[in-house]
């Protein structure tokens, strides 16, 4: 079983791979080619959450003595998966923005400046408490494998 998790992972990996790189691509785009970007974007996102849904099935599956292992994976993929989501929401706003700044001038680039700097802050603070999360739940688990093992 975990076989087939591996090969979803595979599968994640190469998937959400080509979604980062189309997302950096689309506030450089504009028109039909953007609206064709973001239409295969969304499509694969959308595979990438039924790839979710199956590993969580497959995670389902999995003896209760090595599942814990692969929860705090799939727990990881799916935060991967919203921070995909809120790229993709935040490159698609980003050519209207540049409208925007292009209206009003200077003083939107200062503030767009503040707001990048914000967002980049923001993310940095999410990736670190997953990181913290992650190691949080090794050590959990570390703990409990220790305390079975002086079961047996």
């Amino acid at each position: 079983m975990s076989s087939d998790f591996e090969t979803y992972e595979q599968d994640f990996g190469t998937i959400t791979a080509e979604v980062t790189n189309k997302i950096g691509k689309i506030p450089k785009l504009s028109g039909e080619e953007k609206t064709q970007l973001v239409l295969n974007v969304d499509k694969q996102l959308e595979e990438v959450r039924e790839l979710l849904e199956q590993m969580d099935l497959e995670v389902r599956e999995i003896p209760i003595q090595s599942r814990a292992m692969y929860t705090t994976r799939l727990k990881s993929y799916k935060q991967e998966m919203e921070k995909l989501e809120k790229d993709f929401k935040r490159s698609r706003i980003a050519y209207s923005d540049e409208v925007r700044n292009e209206l009003l001038g200077d003083d939107a680039i200062s503030s767009e400046g503040q707001r990048a700097h914000l967002l980049d802050n923001t993310e940095r603070l999410e990736r670190s408490s997953r990181r913290l999360e992650a190691g949080y739940q090794i050590a959990v688990e570390t703990v409990k494998r220790i305390a079975q093992q002086k079961k047996e």
